[in-house]
């Protein structure tokens, strides 16, 4: 089994009209109860994007910001058998979320 990042980034689903929320959300939460029931969900969400972000550096020290990066608006993560089924988990949170998807494997841990 290898270990696969789903996301999107912030603002992928702009496009989506105020009233057709509540069937996103349900078609998005039914992808995840499938992944679930098939055992391939390990964790996922969306993410808040209009709060500081706070980075800790090696020795301890906190600040705020700056972002290093895009905002991720949600993720899921998986854990498949192959990166086909990686691909074929992330159609169907596309559909669901109705806006496309990155796939990233993650670096093997033996101890995961």
């Amino acid at each position: 089994m290898a270990r696969y990042l789903v996301s999107f980034p912030d603002g992928a689903m702009a496009h989506i009209p105020d009233e057709d929320w509540e069937d996103v959300g349900k078609a998005a939460h039914a992808v995840m109860r499938d992944a679930k029931a098939a055992g391939v969900w390990i964790h996922g969400g969306g993410l808040v994007s209009d709060v500081e972000v706070s980075v800790v550096s090696p020795e301890g020290t906190v600040s705020d910001g700056p972002r290093t990066g895009p905002p991720v608006g949600g993720f899921a993560l998986l854990d498949v058998p192959s990166r086909d089924d990686a691909l074929g988990w992330a159609a169907k949170i596309a559909s669901g979320c109705r806006c496309a998807q990155e796939v990233r494997e993650l670096l093997p841990d033996p101890e995961a």
